[in-house]
């Protein structure tokens, strides 16, 4: 149960299944938790599951691909649950396609949304981190940022930029008692992934060596264990969860 003296975890694209389970682990931890959303609808009804299932998770509507729509989300949460100690940057879309045939649209929309919104989200946090001397950023990555994965020129280039930006991000602002570090998960058992075709689901998970998909749960247990004090000595780190599928 949440209290008063609790961190203040933001988690962006909180709606989506990996943002979800998120979202209810660290509450679940202890830490008072907000989330993002851009669909006015989709808040909505993820906000009344939340409430039916006891979750007591304030979420703020801002487009993070707009630097100002962010600057004025943040001024709200600061306003009305509290200066923001953790930073999720969840949120992400996926726009494949053979990079012969990629439009410019497809792959600034995803740069915007998944690289572009850890800028602006970061950068309207960071000063007041440094101003408590403590913080935590942990931003949600791919194992197709690793390994490179065919159709996904532009979900890997901003997937990796997200680690590099956490790398340069770590060193410059590690003396300040804030952390910041990149997960990258494998296939994990999201509606997204669960609604692809059976059969080349069943080729994905025959190429996972533990031989299932991962669980949402998995990676928000990490991301928990990340945001906590006692993960102080770990930063510009990238964490694999791929259940093998790819090592390096």
């Amino acid at each position: 149960m949440n209290n008063d003296n609790a961190y203040v975890a933001l988690v962006t694209g909180c709606t989506g299944g990996l943002g979800t389970a998120i979202c209810k682990k660290l509450y679940n931890d202890g830490y008072k938790v907000v989330g993002n959303y851009l669909t006015a609808s989709k808040g909505k009804t993820w906000k009344g599951q939340m409430e039916e299932e006891n979750y007591e998770i304030p979420i703020y509507q801002a487009d993070v691909t707009d630097f100002g729509a962010v600057g004025k989300m943040v001024e709200r949460i600061e306003k009305e649950v509290g200066g923001i100690d953790i930073l999720v940057n969840n949120a992400a879309i996926t726009k494949d396609g053979q990079f012969r045939k990629m439009t410019y649209e497809r792959w600034d929309m995803v740069l915007q949304t998944n690289l572009y919104s850890v800028f602006n989200c970061t950068r309207h946090l960071i000063n007041q981190m440094i101003e408590r001397q403590y913080g935590r950023i942990i931003n949600i990555s791919s194992v197709n940022a690793q390994r490179g994965q065919f159709g996904q020129a532009n979900y890997a280039a901003a997937k990796a930029g997200m680690h590099g930006f956490a790398k340069t991000l770590a060193v410059e602002v590690a003396s300040k008692g804030i952390t910041v570090n990149t997960i990258s998960p494998g296939y994990i058992a999201t509606d997204m992934v669960l609604a692809i075709a059976e059969d080349v689901r069943r080729k994905i998970i025959e190429s996972i060596p533990v031989g299932r998909l991962g669980g949402t749960e998995e990676i928000a247990y990490l991301v928990s264990f990340l945001a906590s004090e006692q993960a102080s000595f770990i930063t510009g780190a990238n964490y694999a969860i791929n259940g093998g599928q790819h090592m390096f």
